[in-house]
């Protein structure tokens, strides 16, 4: 599997486990992410996003989108898009 850098976390909210995330590239709900930091390391498929209070499924480069995540994150995590 490869894995093209898509961007990096800047915020993490604790309480409903929602990093976002500034995007570098396109990112599509249904795709598989890898976040990979010094204390974080694991992928997750990317179930829903959000840009404000709006629900989208496909981000561009420069947005900054809201995802559920399985862990927690820290800033500055790098975000990579796993491709088979």
């Amino acid at each position: 599997m490869e894995e093209q850098e898509i961007g990096i976390v800047d915020h993490f909210f604790n309480k409903i486990s929602v990093g976002m995330i500034k995007l570098s590239d396109v990112l599509k709900v249904g795709d598989t992410i890898h976040i990979k930091g010094k204390q974080t390391d694991f992928s997750q498929k990317v179930e829903s996003m959000r840009i404000e209070f709006d629900s989208v499924n496909e981000a561009k480069s420069g947005d900054k989108v809201g995802i559920k995540v399985s862990q927690p994150l820290h800033s500055n995590d790098t975000v990579y898009k796993v491709t088979v």
